[in-house]
């Protein structure tokens, strides 16, 4: 079975929609009632779907359709077995998490899937090694890969206690948040990271600059793992380290913006203007979290941050919607030029208007949970904005079913 862009960002945008389908049941049954599905199951299963069958997937397709631009074979077929291996793997999960929760097929999809990933930077590598031109962007690339393969760790650790139902709690959020954060803040995040840079680097004399942002990110990328433990009450050395980790990130991506407003008589060129609002927000959102994150290194809203749910909900949501969703989306969309009609970027804009307000309410639960304040039928508007991110994502997949032309990589991208 061979894998086509085209096809394959079709088989991306049908999770996407799974994920939230999956997301307004959820929602359903938090609202009302569904007392034929098991909450705890499903939400594991809606979560492992979307990392593997929307993120991961979409991120390996785009990275092949980059390795592909450069190099003058075709590569494609290479890593058909690849992507169809995380494609089942990410269905196995999603199935086996709902009927069984944490169990031998689960925990095997989930083991398949990190072997897949394994494989897949393995060989990534060595083709992005092939390669003759210097590119900032292959440093996002690599260290992207890099905190894939560290994430499983986190992964691994969480699959044995669940399979030996030993489940110290200090642990059991230890193996979570590691996992998470080599995710949302190594994987998703540098491989962003390195798509946007094969457009940005192509600006004249900012190279270096940007190769700074980079090490800004990531030599603070594993200590800033220790953000997610601040409730452990680390020692006065790592505490430091925790609060420069997050400086470091704050500072780089502040140095990045001003690069891009110094040069923004370029970026109109790159960005057009029907895809360029997807990126404001996405980068809005980006810095939003980045000063939540500086601001989580205050001991007592760390406290306060990790105290309540729906905070927590909050903010991963923010990254995993607000930052890298609506990123991806963009880039895709950008990247296909005038393949999409405008009923397409309809649906996007309904997509996008139910994150904002679903954002906007899981940070108004948040911040009114801090004084222990319900707030009058949140569990039904979070219901609504779900359905409102679910019709848009399916219109989006309606309106391209049948695109104007086949999508190919081009050179200069």
């Amino acid at each position: 079975m061979q894998f086509g862009f085209y096809r394959s960002i079709r088989y991306a945008f049908i999770n996407l929609f799974l994920v939230s389908f999956i997301g307004v049941i959820l929602r359903y049954k938090i609202a009302f009632s569904f007392p034929f599905i098991d909450q705890k199951h499903l939400l594991h299963a809606h979560s492992h779907f979307a990392f593997t069958g929307w993120i991961s997937h979409a991120l390996m397709v785009l990275l092949l359709f980059y390795l592909t631009s450069k190099s003058k074979q075709s590569l494609n077929k290479r890593y058909d077995a690849l992507i169809l291996a995380n494609l089942i793997s990410a269905y196995g999960m999603l199935i086996s998490f709902t009927i069984q929760g944490y169990g031998f097929w689960s925990i095997g999809f989930s083991s398949f899937s990190i072997i897949t990933s394994y494989l897949f930077s393995i060989l990534y590598w060595k083709d992005l090694n092939k390669i003759p031109a210097f590119s900032i962007s292959h440093l996002w690339f690599k260290m992207a890969l890099i905190c894939n393969a560290l994430s499983s760790i986190g992964a691994f650790a969480l699959a044995i206690m669940m399979a030996t139902k030993n489940l110290e709690q200090n642990w059991y959020l230890i193996a979570v948040y590691f996992y998470l954060h080599f995710q949302y803040n190594g994987w998703f995040f540098f491989a962003g990271m390195g798509l946007l840079n094969t457009i940005v680097e192509q600006m004249p004399n900012i190279q270096k600059k940007l190769k700074i942002v980079f090490w800004l990110f990531s030599i603070a990328c594993i200590p800033a793992f220790l953000l997610s433990t601040l409730w452990l009450q680390l020692p006065s050395t790592l505490y430091l380290i925790v609060i420069l980790a997050a400086l470091a990130q704050f500072i780089g991506w502040i140095y990045f913006l001003l690069l891009l407003k110094k040069n923004s008589h370029f970026l109109s060129i790159y960005f057009p203007k029907n895809t360029s609002w997807l990126f404001v927000l996405s980068a809005m959102a980006l810095t939003i979290k980045l000063c939540l994150q500086l601001g989580s290194t205050y001991p007592s809203l760390s406290q306060l941050a990790f105290g309540f749910r729906p905070i927590v909900i909050g903010y991963l949501h923010l990254v995993l919607l607000g930052v890298i969703t609506i990123f991806l989306v963009g880039y895709i969309l950008l990247i296909s030029k005038h393949n999409y009609n405008k009923k397409v970027f309809l649906g996007v804009r309904i997509f996008v208007a139910g994150i904002i307000i679903n954002e906007t309410l899981l940070m108004t639960q948040g911040v009114a949970a801090l004084d222990y304040i319900i707030v009058p039928k949140i569990d039904m508007m979070l219901f609504t904005a779900a359905l409102i991110m679910c019709l848009g994502i399916l219109y989006i997949n309606i309106q391209i079913k049948h695109p104007a032309r086949t999508i190919e990589p081009e050179s200069n991208l």
